[in-house]
């Protein structure tokens, strides 16, 4: 048996990328899983679909509450519970803090942010009348803080406190909450770096990893699906680094 059959998981951003990833190692190790995005995700469903997994494609903007409320009722709806929820659904507007718009600074807050905590929050609701559940929210090694990154820092940093937070409130109700920090992970918009300067911009950020190379999706999504199941149970409220060394 599979470690995560017959559980449901909502992963947000899974239309691509890091957050893609993360939907198709839930889906191999055999639960159901709730693709949702702000773009249409059936490209990640149909992936998952086709190696005999079980996944359902939901758009949302994760910034508004109500959005994420019908997010947690449909995965419930379609799949008769909610045990896992990732929230990784981010973006960055990056920029030097003495030139950094105000509004830059507010999109990146409420969605990086505040839709992690409406993601958690809904997810916990139902969570805590079924007394299990876990809650894995999607930081970055930028939370210890970056130069360029002044919005998305603070927004990663605050996840950091939430899930820490959501982990104490919630421990006695068999609720686990946990945060993955990725490192240099090749996605759609990192590799997008081998096109500047001839790849120095890749060549750069790939040096200051120590293992040498960057990590896939499926790496980070491997520790998700980890940190989903029963194997997991008695860990909580860790700040985990998925790297190859380069955060410290």
């Amino acid at each position: 048996m599979k470690r995560l059959e017959k559980k449901t998981a909502i992963v947000t951003g899974a239309g691509r990328g890091l957050g893609k990833g993360i939907a198709i190692e839930l889906a191999l190790e055999g639960a159901n899983v709730v693709v949702a995005d702000l773009e249409i995700a059936e490209d990640t469903v149909a992936e998952i679909t086709a190696q005999g997994g079980s996944a359902v494609a939901c758009r949302v903007n994760v910034s508004r509450q109500e959005e994420v409320q019908a997010l947690v009722a449909f995965a419930i709806e379609t799949y008769g519970t909610l045990d896992i929820m990732v929230n990784n659904a981010g973006i960055n507007r990056d920029g030097m803090l003495h030139k950094m718009s105000a509004e830059n600074w507010d999109t990146v807050i409420a969605v990086d942010l505040t839709g992690t905590f409406y993601g958690t929050q809904e997810a916990i609701k139902y969570m805590r009348e079924k007394q299990s559940g876990r809650i894995i929210n999607i930081s970055s090694g930028s939370w210890l803080g970056n130069i360029g990154q002044a919005n998305y820092a603070a927004a990663k940093a605050g996840v950091v406190g939430l899930t820490k937070t959501a982990a104490r409130e919630n421990a006695r109700k068999g609720i686990t909450c946990n945060v993955i920090c990725p490192g240099f992970i090749e996605t759609d918009m990192t590799v997008k770096l081998k096109e500047v300067n001839g790849g120095a911009a890749w060549d750069s950020m790939v040096s200051r990893v120590p293992m040498g190379y960057a990590g896939k999706p499926s790496d980070v999504g491997k520790l998700v699906a980890f940190l989903a199941s029963d194997d997991a149970a008695y860990i909580t409220s860790e700040v985990i680094n998925c790297g190859g060394g380069m955060i410290v």
